[in-house]
């Protein structure tokens, strides 16, 4: 049996660090270090209560990219901060918050925690193609609902979702998924395209919010069988769900793509095993008095070591 690979979205974890821990937790210098001590305190959690064999830190090296925005041009266009021509797009973050990004990489780095981002991809197209290859178990940690469409029983692939910090975490399996949304995992991207979502910027069907999604993909299966439904006049659809869905047919067309998460994201050969002493204890030595992580770093060494 491989062992249970735990895989991160990183910026998920660090945003609710940043906003879960007060700024006033700062490096000898004065530099706010809240982001990067909460996530060392959500890392050392995770670890000590799930106990995974590997782990992964997937990064974000776009946020927004931009074989999405060819699609869906709204796509996240909301959290823009910056146009850059030929680079990834800005996003819109905190500005104590931005600094602490690079200490975190550095960080990860010296302990040995694998860290992987791909230039053109998100976090969860890193995490989808980690799950999609894994041999084993996987728990998927992220504050991102998008990735309950990973979620699969079968092959022992869950999603915590933190309620509370990170010592509360909803356990998403496919029995979750059916109570709360009447979809599986597999069914999740059906709906959520179906559904839009404001915050990322996907109108979704108009007049079709969660649960007359719910009930087309019932009756229908998924959105292949829902798109073939708007073309049998003896199918179950009420003339105003027809005229949506119609209307709706150039958007149904290009949003599986963006939203669903890639499988196939050429990943680097990385040790995905999870450390037990540190990658290069002198420089995380440097880093720790530098910015003043103290107890946050000393607890997750302990751990690590356990």
């Amino acid at each position: 049996m491989t062992g249970r690979l735990m895989l991160l979205d990183t910026a998920s974890l660090y945003f609710r660090a940043y906003f879960g821990v007060p700024d006033s937790v700062r490096a000898p210098d004065g530099t706010p270090v809240n982001a990067v001590r909460g996530l060392l305190d959500f890392i050392d959690r995770l670890v000590k209560d799930h106990r995974p064999e590997k782990l992964v830190a997937c990064m974000d090296a776009d946020w927004r990219p931009q074989w999405r925005v060819d699609l869906i041009p709204s796509y996240k266009a909301h959290r823009v901060a910056e146009e850059h021509e030929g680079a990834p797009d800005a996003e819109e973050v905190p500005d104590t918050l931005s600094p602490q990004v690079p200490v975190i990489e550095e960080v990860l780095d010296a302990l040995g925690i694998a860290r992987v981002g791909v230039a053109g991809y998100e976090a969860d197209d890193v995490i989808g193609t980690f799950t999609a290859r894994a041999a084993g178990p996987v728990d998927i940690v992220t504050g991102d609902r998008d990735l309950y469409q990973l979620v699969d029983d079968a092959r022992d692939i869950r999603v915590l979702y933190p309620l509370k910090g990170v010592g509360t975490l909803q356990l998403t399996d496919e029995a979750w998924l059916r109570e709360k949304y009447g979809v599986d995992g597999r069914g999740y991207a059906d709906l959520a395209l179906l559904r839009g979502d404001p915050s990322d910027g996907l109108p979704g069907v108009p007049g079709v919010g969660e649960k007359t999604a719910a009930k087309l993909l019932a009756e229908f299966g998924d959105l292949a069988g829902i798109v073939a439904a708007v073309d049998d006049p003896k199918a179950k659809l009420t003339p105003a769900q027809r005229k949506r869905l119609t209307e709706a047919a150039p958007y149904l067309a290009v949003a599986p793509k963006v939203v669903r998460v890639a499988d196939d994201v050429p990943l680097p050969a990385v040790d995905t095993a999870l450390p037990h002493t540190p990658r290069d204890a002198a420089a995380l030595d440097a880093l720790a008095a530098r910015w003043g992580l103290g107890s946050s770093l000393q607890r997750l060494l302990t751990t690590l070591v356990a």
